[in-house]
């Protein structure tokens, strides 16, 4: 069977059975393959509208706007979502007239219905990372905290920060630290709050989103995954014409065109500070950019000791030392290397029936050899930017820490 059929074939399984959200992911997965993306789009907008959030649909519609192309003539199968008019299938989905389609939208926002994530946090609670909380006490919070040197010193608080680095390296702890630090609510914004299938509604989700916030001021609007929310328009491309409103939108909300932003401070987070949009990073916008590295040694110390604290430890665990043999190493990695280090331990002691059976040295030695630094993959990427693609020198942190480490 050649692709198209089996595309036409998928489409059709996906007609008889609406809600079975495994084969439209699959048909969405092979649309993108297939360079479908805005038909891919609509499919995952779906998904996410079931399930805000879920990492898998997430990564797929990311997928979908970095690589897909536009569908070609008549490329699109019956029954297919359309986002640009943002339509569902008319006739074309039996089974599906109990869908409730406003209940799906109402769940994109349902964020909007609970109180926002407050957090206790503070920069102290971010074990090392000392040059990062320097970085950002003198960008962020010092003007904020003596409003009246800011006044003498013409200093504004308007504009946010990007935070960027490789991806489990703390910058959404880092945000909610600053949160902590200003007294202020805590409100994620992610694609899954904004995106619809519907023709305008992402941008209205958008826009809800921060008057919502302007409500809860003073508060941290954080963006995560900002490079989703606020792709480059020109990487876009036909294919991802159904997000061009939102990433004008988010410029409008930066601007606080129609409203003040008076108290809603904005932090961002990417893994790839390069697909953010150019005027997203102008000035008044996310102007200001922090590279969040790797954990240092310090900060290795305090993650390793955080996720070990709650474990049974033998006495022949140096902390100190695994910290200092896991060079590169990301804070999402550490954790999971002492979550596999338990589970041994555990079912050392499901085996021997022993109740007291302690964390050692050899499980976490046996763990951290299983788990290998997912930052190499970044760092190699990233070294193409740096090198080639970096004229003005907006990510030279970056490349003085690469530097240092022999990555360029």
């Amino acid at each position: 069977m050649d692709h198209a059929r089996l595309l036409d074939s998928l489409r059709r399984a996906v007609e008889r059975a609406p809600q079975d959200a495994a084969l439209r992911a699959h048909l969405a997965e092979l649309l993108v393959q297939a360079g479908l993306a805005e038909e891919a789009i609509g499919h995952v907008g779906l998904l996410l509208a079931a399930e805000p959030g879920n990492p898998t649909y997430l990564a797929l519609m990311r997928a979908a706007i970095a690589g897909g192309a536009p569908p070609g003539p008549g490329g699109e199968g019956p029954g297919v979502f359309d986002v640009q008019l943002g339509e569902p299938p008319s006739g074309a989905l039996p089974g599906a007239e109990g869908f409730d389609w406003g209940a799906a939208e109402r769940d994109l926002t349902g964020g909007l219905a609970h109180e926002p994530v407050e957090t206790p946090l503070r920069l102290t609670d971010v074990g090392g990372l000392d040059e990062v909380k320097a970085e950002l006490e003198a960008a962020f919070l010092a003007p904020l905290r003596h409003p009246e040197l800011r006044a003498r010193y013409g200093a504004t608080l308007r504009g946010g920060l990007l935070l960027y680095g490789p991806p489990g390296c703390g910058k959404t702890h880092l945000a909610r630290a600053v949160a902590g630090e200003l007294g202020a609510r805590f409100i994620p914004v992610s694609l899954a709050d904004v995106l619809s299938g519907w023709v305008g509604q992402s941008e209205g989700n958008l826009a809800e989103r921060f008057g919502y916030a302007r409500a809860q001021a003073p508060c941290v609007v954080f963006l995560d995954e900002v490079d989703a929310l606020g792709r480059s328009r020109a990487a876009l491309g036909r294919g991802g014409s159904a997000l061009r409103g939102v990433v004008n939108q988010l410029l409008a909300e930066l601007d606080g065109v129609t409203s003040t932003n008076e108290g809603v401070y904005v932090l961002a987070a990417t893994n790839a500070p390069w697909d953010v949009d150019p005027a997203l990073r102008r000035p008044g916008r996310l102007d200001r950019t922090l590279f969040v590295a790797p954990p240092d040694e310090p900060a290795r110390i305090a993650i390793l000791r955080s996720h070990l604290a709650r474990l049974p430890l033998a006495g022949d665990v140096d902390v100190a030392d695994l910290a200092r043999r896991t060079e590169g190493h990301s804070g999402a990695d550490l954790a999971l290397a002492c979550r596999s280090a338990a589970q041994s331990a555990l079912l050392a002691a499901a085996r021997t029936g022993a109740t007291d059976r302690p964390v050692g040295r050899g499980d976490l030695e046996a763990a951290l050899a299983g788990v290998r630094p997912s930052t190499g993959a970044w760092f190699a990427s990233a070294r193409n930017v740096v090198l080639f693609a970096d004229p003005t020198g907006e990510f030279a942190p970056l490349a003085a820490h690469m530097r240092t480490r022999g990555l360029l």
